[in-house]
């Protein structure tokens, strides 16, 4: 099962599904990260946390810890 988390620069990937108690997916959903939505791993900060992403012509920054909570397929 692979996760936003393990995607390299530039990957796109459709989201699956949260984790089970994900306490924080009713937020990333009102942000528009839903499963069947396509996202694409822009880059990750210097240090390595957070990540940017492009979900429907939009930047999201995402702690690498929640991305460990979503699921998705590689496209």
């Amino acid at each position: 099962m692979k996760t936003l988390n393990d995607l390299t620069q530039g990957q796109t990937a459709r989201i699956s599904c949260y984790l089970p108690r994900f306490s924080a997916a009713r937020r990333l959903m009102e942000l528009g990260l839903m499963p069947g939505t396509m996202v694409r791993f822009v880059k990750a900060a210097p240090l390595g946390d957070p990540i940017a992403l492009e979900v429907d012509g939009r930047h999201l920054s995402l702690r690498r810890v929640d991305a460990a909570q979503i699921t998705v397929q590689a496209l």
